[in-house]
This record gives C-alpha cells, structure tokens and sequence, in this order.
C-alpha cells in the first residue's frame, strides 16, 4: 500500500496532531483494570476532567464516540414519548435530532441557516409559551463540528431560567470542550461530551 509523505494524523475530530507525548504514553504496557495502579490513575484522570469542565461535581466518563453520549444522555434521562426542543446549527444537530426520533422522542427541531448559534431569545419564546412543561429537554449544539458555529450557553441557560421552565438542559460540547470556554456549574447545563442538570 502507498503512503502519502509527511505524517500520517488523526482524522475525528480534526483533523488534529496527536503530540508526541501522547503517543509515547500510549506505547507503554496496559495496566490491569484491577491494579491498584489503575485505580489511582482513574482517580486522578477523574480528578483532572474537573476543571475541564468547570465542575465542582463528578465528572463520568463514558468510552464511546460522541453519537454513544448523546444517545447515553436521551436514553438515561428521557423516555419514549417525551419531548424535547433542538435546535439546527448544522449537520451535528440534525444527526442528534434524528437519533432521538429514532429512540421515540418527539424532537421539535427548530430550523436555523447553519451560521448563526441558537438564539437564547428564542428559545426563552419556545419555553414561555410551552405552559404545560412539555418539553423535557432543551437540546443545545455548543459549537458545530460542520459550520464552526458556537451557541452561547450561559445566556440560554438564563433564557431557560427567565422562562421559569423545568427542561433539563443539554448540551453537546463534542467539539468545543477544553478549546472553547465552558463551565458547567456557571451555565447550570449538562453535556454529552454531556453534562446534564436541571434548572
């Protein structure tokens, strides 16, 4: 087989460079999963995604692609039937939407242009006019891998809080997190790279 020159790089998400360093770290030998040793380097790798995510609280990590942590996130907090309100950024975001049509959600998609985030005005309009408490939950792209385009979740979350809403509010920081600024605990959200929590 023929190779292009240069170094071969990871493609999803990215493309990105995998440094050196963590190359090397992932040529050493495998720890057993029972090891103390294990236990202490998940304790600190744990301890360590804290300020990642800018939580105070446990952080659970889930060995998956971003598809497993949205579908971990609609399947362990919802259930068939439920609705919940998304809104389209781009192509992730309607991927996300059919995935919870697909686990019998009922997903209002709100249509967008793919180069504006989702508008927090809209959505506190969504939720103030949801008087039976409807929707479940607010679906929210922070940062689309396809477009660039970034919503800005602490001012949604206010929406959410203005419309005095009980939506449990999530957010997919796929591609954003550690390289665009989240904190959790300031935006009271959830994401898949999930986080989750109810207003």
């Amino acid at each position: 087989m023929k190779h292009r020159s240069g170094r071969h790089f990871l493609q999803i998400p990215g493309p990105t460079n995998v440094p050196d360093r963590v190359l090397r770290a992932i040529d050493h030998a495998t720890i057993d999963h029972r090891s103390r040793d294990f236990g202490e380097l998940g304790r600190a790798v744990l301890a360590g995604l804290k300020p990642v995510f800018g939580t105070t609280g446990p952080v659970i990590v889930l060995p998956s692609s971003g598809t497993g942590a949205w579908e971990a996130a609609l399947v362990n907090t919802l259930s068939p039937g439920d609705a919940v309100l998304m809104f389209e950024t781009g192509h992730f975001a309607t991927l996300w939407r059919e995935m919870a049509t697909k686990l019998g959600l009922e997903a209002e998609f709100v249509a967008g242009d793919w180069r504006h985030g989702v508008d927090p005005a809209l959505v506190e309009e969504c939720l103030t006019a949801d008087k039976a408490h409807r929707f479940k939950a607010v679906c929210v792209v922070h940062n689309e891998t396809s477009t660039g385009v970034t919503s800005r979740i602490a001012e949604i979350r206010a929406a959410i809080d203005r419309a005095k809403h009980p939506a449990l509010f999530m957010v997919d920081t796929i591609s954003s997190l550690a390289s665009i600024d989240y904190r959790h605990e300031d935006g009271g959200s959830t994401s898949p790279s999930p986080a989750r929590r109810r207003g």
